[in-house]
């Protein structure tokens, strides 16, 4: 939400595209936990320019706990999202972790209720 908050407030003063400009000249932009939490509609379409702006010009590292299938869900819109994952992928490794996580090593717990009602679903 850090890079949406700091588009917004370009966005606002008027200067969104300056901004963009200037981060493209990042070399590499992490974004941790996409669809931890729901994106009101200017946040996605921020967000999507942000994607867009790097697209072939600079890399990006996206982490998600969610399938590309269920993000039209947390951008409130399949287009944005299907636009935004056409991006993200061309030119991309993906890579899909399995297992039980890391945080819960050492718990005595090998999977979260929300994962397993996901697993069962398949």
């Amino acid at each position: 939400m850090d890079w949406v908050t700091r588009l917004s407030a370009a966005h606002a003063a008027g200067r969104l595209q300056a901004e963009l400009a200037k981060l493209r000249r990042y070399g590499l932009i992490i974004v941790d936990e996409v669809g931890y939490i729901p994106f009101e509609q200017d946040a996605a379409n921020l967000f999507f320019q942000l994607v867009s702006s790097r697209y072939e010009h600079a890399s990006l590292i996206l982490t998600s706990n969610l399938p590309f299938a269920r993000w039209g869900d947390v951008f409130g819109d399949q287009v944005v999202a299907a636009a935004m994952i056409d991006r993200i992928v061309h030119h991309a490794e993906v890579l899909t972790l399995k297992g039980s996580s890391y945080r819960l090593k050492d718990t005595g717990v090998d999977t979260l209720p929300s994962a397993r009602a996901e697993n069962t679903a398949q």
